[in-house]
């Protein structure tokens, strides 16, 4: 079992839906004050209002934190609100599959710009309003396509990749401010943003490649993080997590 969260701030970038709403509901279950950032109202909205709904505690943060300044925003209004930031969970991507030859610089700019940079800027804007004497936990959400890579994936994997690659150089440079940084890499997981990629017949191989036999779930990956931003979890550093039931590890 996740221990206690009771008392810590927690920021989610893409908290509106998938595995960042999971997580969301999953440490306001533990007793965090989270704050929910997404693009868009409706989905910050909705998942307040469930956080509330179960009893927990929730800050709505609406915004655009594929830059630098609208990040930075975000996270120290949230830590102002909640009068510190303890745990912050970069989630946020947009994601497009493509071949190699149908890339386009707007589609990559974009992917770049929300799974790749706010992902500096959410480390950067999080080091800056922990405070310096408690420290607190970075979680990067990855994917097992840093490892893995399924066709039509070119820029997507590049991220990934990337995010463990910055997951381990920032925990470098924070460990000194008893900052902790890791990552989680999941694997095939049904959310929202996943649904138009999946059919019966791929899941089926999935899952028949996957040691314990059947796809990940949201709450699965969500449970992770909150180990990762917990106290059971306090010399854990620089590392990945991969959630993909040992499929990337064996081979059926």
């Amino acid at each position: 079992m996740n221990a206690s969260l009771a008392g810590r701030a927690a920021f989610i970038s893409g908290a509106g839906h998938g595995i960042g709403r999971a997580t969301a509901l999953a440490m306001a279950r533990l007793g965090a004050i989270v704050g929910v950032n997404d693009l868009k109202q409706a989905f910050v909205d909705e998942t307040v209002e469930a956080i509330r709904a179960q009893g927990g505690q929730a800050i709505p943060l609406p915004q655009d934190v594929a830059t630098r300044e609208g990040m930075r925003e975000a996270v120290l209004r949230f830590a102002g609100d909640a009068r510190r930031l303890d745990i912050m969970v970069n989630n946020a991507a947009w994601v497009r599959y493509q071949p190699l030859a149908e890339i386009t610089p707007e589609v990559m700019d974009r992917m770049v710009e929300i799974g790749f940079k706010s992902v500096v800027w959410g480390m950067q804007a999080a080091a800056e309003a922990m405070d310096p004497a408690r420290g607190g936990a970075i979680v990067n959400v990855a994917s097992i396509a840093a490892f893995k890579s399924p066709m039509r994936s070119v820029v997507y994997s590049g991220i990934k990749a990337g995010v463990l690659g910055m997951t381990r150089a920032a925990a470098a440079d924070l460990g000194a401010r008893n900052i902790r940084v890791n990552a989680v890499a999941p694997g095939a997981v049904p959310t929202e943003g996943t649904a138009k990629h999946r059919n019966a017949e791929l899941d089926a191989r999935r899952i028949a490649r996957t040691p314990l036999g059947r796809l990940g779930t949201v709450e699965d990956i969500a449970d992770a993080i909150c180990f990762l931003a917990g106290d059971g979890a306090r010399f854990l550093d620089a590392e990945v997590l991969r959630l993909d039931g040992g499929a990337s590890e064996t081979s059926l």
